[in-house]
């Protein structure tokens, strides 16, 4: 039987056909228990914009999460917004887009990884990935320089496979 985790793991395929309604549920399960274990307020307005953020793997900006939180009977102030996905990110249950200013649920909550972000350009998807940051050539290059990687995220742009297959020959 798998555990939880790796059940999370097997689903975080964005790109690749799967349960979402079970991928969310998982993840937001996930996120619960590792407030619990952290001893964590995961408040209704930080589960809410979880929530919203697990809704799809379209990553969302600031003000989406805002106007959606206005219609659910949160205040509709920008810091609340803020604080809630500034939580979730210093917590690992959400991360930051630089390259889009928006922010998507980790798909990997229960881990420590090196997050690398595949950026559909057509259909804006966005798929998380990690990399082994012990032994990749980014480290060992790092290395050798006598650099200590502390972070590292990686974003990548291009197309997904749906996109690619309704893109003319």
């Amino acid at each position: 039987m798998k555990s939880k985790k790796d059940e999370i793991g097997s689903l975080a395929v964005t790109f690749r056909e799967h349960d979402h309604a079970k991928c969310a549920s998982l993840l937001l399960d996930a996120a619960r228990d590792l407030c619990a274990e952290r001893g964590l307020r995961l408040t209704p307005v930080r589960e809410k914009v979880l929530k919203l953020l697990l809704k799809s793997h379209a990553p969302l900006g600031a003000y989406d999460i805002l106007a959606e939180l206005s219609t659910s009977g949160f205040r509709a102030q920008p810091p609340v917004a803020y604080r809630a996905l500034d939580f979730l990110v210093e917590n690992g249950l959400a991360h930051r887009i630089e390259k889009i200013n928006a922010f998507v649920a980790c798909s990997q909550p229960h881990a420590k990884h090196s997050p690398i972000f595949m950026i559909c350009n057509d259909c804006e998807q966005v798929a998380e990935t990690s990399i082994k940051s012990q032994g990749s050539s980014l480290d060992r290059t790092a290395r050798s320089i006598g650099f200590d990687i502390r972070h590292t995220v990686v974003e990548v742009e291009g197309l997904c496979a749906a996109c690619r297959e309704r893109m003319p020959q």
